[in-house]
């Protein structure tokens, strides 16, 4: 049947996608106190003494002291929007994160990193965006800098291209030309760090690579700034460590150093374990004399010389008797025993001449 013509189509799956969308919101908000309570651990609330006139939307109120303070509220509800930005980018080379601070250039590396875009840690080099002679040329399709005042050759080349541009805001910061104001401390090495870590955790959640059920596995620690000389002294502690613990197992303390060390003196007497070993451990030598006196004993008892002797007698008298019947036949083959000499070498072989 043709629908009524006063009634609008009917649209199929429509609640389900709304209903899709308001899950995914309130999945976002779920861990917003969480990460809010991050930030102020972080200081990223704390702004400048001075503000620019653009960023009073983002200002919560001014401290006795002249510090400007940011609403962290914002900062986490921006944060939400560029990811969002972010992951409409089919390709993620397609953006770029650029820091000359050195406090962010480890977060802007490892931004880049995880969600992989590209990245320019330290100084811009001018034309990158419209010098195509350039050998840096680039044609990225997002900008994400972390200071506008200090970043402002590359949001100025971007303005020029039509590129969108991401920034994180301080208090005094500049908006001109910037797309997506972030208000955060830009100038704090764990506010720096910690937002970039928020940032890339968001992206790579809504493009499904990991869970919101799960913590995610890269700790906020590896975005923060490390001070060279700190992380040589660390390193040299660690090597110092290492080489006393190597020391310390490589030497054997024996129980028995340095008991025959003076040898002038007389060795430890031996004491009888009834082991057959003394109390140094050393062997204990058996009495030899005391065993040689009980073989004689039991050698005369027996009456064992006299074998012995008349054994001895009797074999003597045998050799007498085979070399006197040699003589006798030697002498009727008419051979003199003169005419005999022994091989060198061969007891059992003889030579002669007959």
């Amino acid at each position: 049947s043709l629908p009524h013509p006063f009634l609008p189509p009917l649209v199929p799956f429509a609640p389900v996608a709304k209903y899709n969308s308001i899950l995914s919101t309130m999945a976002q908000y779920a861990d917003r106190e969480e990460d809010i309570a991050k930030l102020l651990a972080a200081n990223a609330h704390i702004g400048t003494r001075r503000s620019d006139y653009q960023m009073s939307d983002y200002i919560w109120r001014r401290r006795v002291d002249g510090v400007h303070i940011l609403n962290v509220g914002k900062t986490w509800e921006k944060l939400m929007l560029a990811a969002r930005i972010i992951v409409a980018i089919e390709n993620p080379e397609d953006v770029i994160a650029i820091s000359a601070r050195p406090y962010s250039q480890r977060a802007v590396l490892k931004f880049a990193q995880y969600t992989g875009a590209q990245s320019i840690a330290g100084r811009f080099t001018p034309g990158t965006f419209t010098n195509q002679i350039t050998r840096q040329y680039r044609e990225p399709r997002l900008l994400i800098v972390t200071d506008p005042l200090l970043d402002h050759q590359p949001v100025s080349e971007a303005s020029y291209v039509n590129m969108p541009t991401i920034a994180f805001c301080d208090s005094d910061s500049p908006l001109a030309n910037v797309d997506v104001a972030i208000p955060a401390n830009n100038k704090g090495k764990l506010s720096i760090g910690l937002v970039y870590w928020l940032l890339a955790r968001e992206v790579l959640r809504l493009r499904g690579t990991i869970s919101r059920d799960e913590e995610w596995d890269v700790p906020v620690d590896l975005f923060f700034y490390r001070d060279p000389e700190e992380v040589e002294k660390e390193q040299e502690a660690a090597a110092a460590a290492a080489a006393e613990a190597g020391a310390g197992a490589g030497a054997y303390d024996d129980p028995a150093a340095g008991a025959y060390d003076n040898w002038d003196g007389a060795a430890p007497a031996a004491v009888a374990t009834g082991e057959g070993f003394d109390a140094t451990g050393a062997a204990v030598a058996a009495d030899a004399t005391g065993a040689g006196e009980d073989w004689n004993a039991a050698a005369v008892a027996g009456g064992d010389d006299a074998g012995w002797n008349a054994g001895t007698a009797v074999e003597a008298g045998t050799a007498a008797a085979a070399g006197a019947q040699w003589d006798q036949t030697a002498a009727a083959a008419g051979v003199q025993s003169a005419d005999w000499t022994a091989t060198p070498g061969a007891d059992a072989q003889w030579t002669g001449t007959m």
